[in-house]
């Protein structure tokens, strides 16, 4: 995995998160599901509650609103998170099928146990790009860094930026994020995608939680190089993400419809298709409207600018008018300049 980047123009990540519903099976299940519809890489997240927060009850640590409305942080990332010892098997199985595996950590006990399993790249959360130790600790290992900047100001990402470069890093792959589970479309703005490439330097993709799979065609055509979507056997599996999340045929239809859309929008090039070459036959050009006699006057009653192409261009229409023809021309016959008598 270099820069987060896919030979094929978008590189698809998979992610797990919740989703697995704690159960070690699913898990695998998913990693097969994954490659069945169409991923590049799956990823999960390495946490514990006690990694991620406080265990307490007080009003500040209780979610109001949404899918967690009610649950305090700690009980909902209790719920959420998967156990490590999973992970060097979920790696592994990905590995048998030519999965990238990816996760993202949330401290520095996290980032010593992927390097432990010689993960390859990390990917920073979108709540964790203001965690600038964190930051700095994960962009020392020098391996490719995706970070999520979801809520992110310039300022923020920019600092983000500098904390990777500070220790070296500087091949870091942002994606633009929108987060709210699910996002609502008008809150998505993905016009910031090329805005992002262009501002940072950097290559740009979507973290989308918005359901179905317009977003990422949208994101794919404005540049995103790289598509993560959470990721599930089945909605009917809950979890604290299985509401947002895709199921296998959707990702897979996902994935189809965004390499028909890069297809679809190809590259700036003015260059005929053999088929519009085939094509240019039919355009229009000058016929004979009325049989016209040799030494007769050229008139916009005798010739016509139709369809097919075999006559002559209509830039020389000016040219004819006025004129007389050099030879008898039958009605239906193309006109062509060599019948102006000179």
């Amino acid at each position: 995995m270099s820069s987060a980047t896919s030979t094929k123009g978008v590189y698809f990540i998979a992610e797990m998160s919740a989703n697995h519903a704690g159960d070690l099976k699913n898990a695998l299940k998913m990693v097969q599901a994954a490659k069945d519809s169409g991923a590049d890489c799956l990823k999960v997240q390495t946490y514990t509650a006690d990694t991620l927060t406080l265990d307490s009850d007080k009003d500040c640590f209780r979610v109001k609103g949404g899918l967690w409305d009610g649950m305090t942080l700690y009980e909902l990332y209790s719920q959420a998170y998967m156990p490590w010892e999973w992970q060097p098997q979920i790696k592994k199985r990905c590995e048998e099928l030519g999965l990238d595996f990816l996760s993202t950590p949330f401290d520095n006990t996290a980032v010593d146990f992927l390097e432990g399993l010689g993960v390859s790249a990390y990917k920073i959360a979108s709540y964790e790009l203001i965690d600038i130790p964190l930051i700095e600790y994960v962009a020392s290992k020098g391996k490719p860094i995706i970070m999520s900047c979801g809520m992110g100001s310039i300022k923020e990402i920019e600092e983000a930026l500098k904390a990777c470069e500070k220790v070296g890093n500087k091949d870091v792959t942002l994606l633009k994020c929108c987060s709210e589970y699910p996002a609502n479309w008008e809150d998505m703005n993905l016009f910031v995608i090329p805005d992002m490439a262009e501002r940072f330097k950097k290559p740009v993709g979507l973290s989308d939680h918005s359901m179905g799979s317009l977003a990422a065609v949208v994101g794919a055509s404005l540049g995103a190089c790289v598509i993560e979507k959470h990721f599930c056997l089945s909605r009917a599996i809950k979890s604290p993400d299985s509401a947002f999340s895709m199921e296998p045929d959707e990702f897979k239809e996902m994935v189809r419809d965004v390499n028909n859309a890069l297809l679809i929008c190809g590259q700036v090039s003015y260059n005929l298709t053999p088929k519009e070459i085939e094509g240019k036959k039919v355009r229009r050009s000058i016929f004979a409207a009325n049989d016209i006699k040799s030494g007769e006057t050229f008139t916009s009653e005798n010739i016509k600018i139709v369809r097919p192409g075999n006559g002559e261009h209509p830039r020389f229409w000016s040219e004819f008018l006025g004129k007389v023809a050099s030879r008898d021309i039958e009605f239906g016959e193309p006109v062509l300049l060599g019948d102006i008598a000179k």
